[in-house]
């Protein structure tokens, strides 16, 4: 890391005015490493599940907190380290929330009880909100503007092979190994990443203004317990402990907006909200993740309680989504340079529709190739979405805001898949044998709803 202290108020650096061509790889390797382990991490907690509730005698909804903890950590304070990037520096933030994933991938692969695991994955979460609150920050950073949709595009191809490998790996180390080294085998990869990161991540600009600790608390209690009052009601979650935690939730936000009121970088940022096509961007992020969510959630049980596929044929027929995905990203990445984004994740998101739709009229005997071919038009469609919307919420705001907007990407994201996931299981609570198909039908619906919302980016008042 420099020494220099002016260097840290040195204005932003892009690909092109300030990095070495060997710079420009070891800051984009560093990047795309911390993604790949925060992402690939969920994927591998899921799939361990089973496993770990037997080796630390727990049962199925106790071990559940072990992906709770983690994602309630996430979208609680996503925003606040979005807003510390911008005081203390985005380099700074990523490198020690990095360093803190790899420390807290330690600390699950030590645990011996529940309670230890859940307390290490908290600070897993803690590390991966750091990370994915300015990841796309630094993408912005480092690819000058007309490249930004490559950039973003290599971002969308990172997290969905992680999305595609990570059951597969997941699987593979529990075949050989104890679910402890699911979470070992972070530790090389964040030691790599984090060595990297301070030898190339270049410094970005700093505002001048403190860091609000009170609105950052408030900013947690909005979206912590507005999530876990969400998952209480999808689970069947008594009505009080709901209304309780959805009030408090409310109370933050009240606060948290009064508070930041006039604020120039309020963490709740509002301000950028004003713009229309931030506003639509993230609106069809919410959408598009939660229609995801909708069919990541529901195929499973289509697949193996009313198909009769096995748990392991379920896992090799949803792969064709993610890979396809990963294939797509790099692909409308660089056409979001050239074409608006609006019209793009439009279309993408109406072949991801057809996609849900397709597999929501999946007959009772379905074969193989049925199957796969469903599967693909979602992957597909969501590939083709993915890459151009990020570049539209990362290049509709000012420089000196994109941490803000860097986190807003990231809540959206969250929120969308946690929406998703609670409305999956409220469809089983209408009834188990319609619920996998109304889901995805629902899904449909949210993938068409973040179409138009797409497209409607593309109205000359709404730019």
């Amino acid at each position: 890391m420099s020494t220099d202290p002016s260097a840290a108020l040195a204005p932003p650096l892009s690909a092109t005015d300030g990095l070495t061509g060997r710079q420009h790889v070891l800051a984009l390797v560093a990047i795309l490493l911390s993604v790949a382990m925060a992402t690939l991490d969920t994927a591998i907690a899921n799939t361990a599940l089973p496993t770990i509730a037997t080796s630390l005698r727990v049962s199925e909804a106790q071990v559940i907190w072990v992906v709770n903890a983690y994602q309630l950590a996430m979208v609680a304070l996503l925003l606040p380290f979005a807003a510390s990037g911008e005081i203390l520096g985005h380099r700074r933030v990523f490198a020690a929330g990095t360093l803190l994933f790899t420390v807290a991938s330690l600390a699950c692969g030590l645990a011996g009880s529940l309670t230890a695991l859940v307390a290490a994955r908290i600070l897993q979460g803690l590390g991966g909100a750091a990370i994915m609150s300015v990841n796309m920050t630094l993408i912005r950073v480092v690819f000058p503007a007309s490249r930004l949709g490559r950039g973003a595009g290599m971002n969308a191809l990172v997290v969905g092979l992680a999305f595609t490998v990570g059951p597969t790996v997941a699987s593979a180390v529990l075949a050989v190994a104890s679910w402890h080294w699911l979470f070992l085998i972070n530790v090389p990869v964040g030691v790599v990443a984090v060595w990297f990161a301070a030898r190339a991540l270049p410094h970005t600009e700093r505002h001048g203004h403190g860091f609000d600790r009170l609105a950052a608390l408030l900013c947690a209690g909005l979206f912590g317990c507005a999530v876990l009052g969400f998952e209480s009601l999808s689970h069947g979650g008594a009505g009080m402990p709901v209304g309780v935690e959805w009030t408090v939730a409310a109370t933050c936000g009240a606060l948290l907006w009064r508070r930041q009121a006039g604020h120039p970088a309020p963490m709740l940022p509002v301000d950028l909200f004003r713009s229309p096509a931030f506003s639509l961007s993230a609106l069809t992020a919410i959408c598009a993740f939660a229609a995801q969510s909708f069919g990541f959630v529901a195929l499973p049980f289509l697949l193996q309680a009313t198909l009769g596929y096995s748990a392991v044929a379920t896992g090799l027929l949803m792969t064709p989504w993610p890979a396809v995905v990963a294939l797509m990203a790099p692909i409308a990445g660089p056409l979001a340079d050239r074409h608006p984004p609006g019209l793009l994740g439009g279309i993408g998101l109406v072949i991801f529709g057809v996609g849900l739709g397709a597999l929501a009229r999946l007959p009772a005997h379905a074969a193989v190739i049925d199957i796969a071919w469903r599967t693909a038009v979602c992957g597909a469609g969501f590939g083709f979405f993915q890459a151009p919307n990020l570049r539209a919420l990362m290049g509709s705001v000012p420089a000196r805001r994109s941490g803000s907007a860097s986190g807003v990407v990231a809540t959206s994201r969250l929120l969308g898949q946690t929406l998703g996931a609670g409305l999956v299981a409220l469809c089983f609570h209408l009834g188990a044998a319609v619920a996998p198909a109304l889901a995805l039908w629902l899904g449909c619906a949210f993938a068409l709803a973040g179409s138009a919302a797409s497209v409607l980016r593309l109205l000359p008042a709404l730019r």
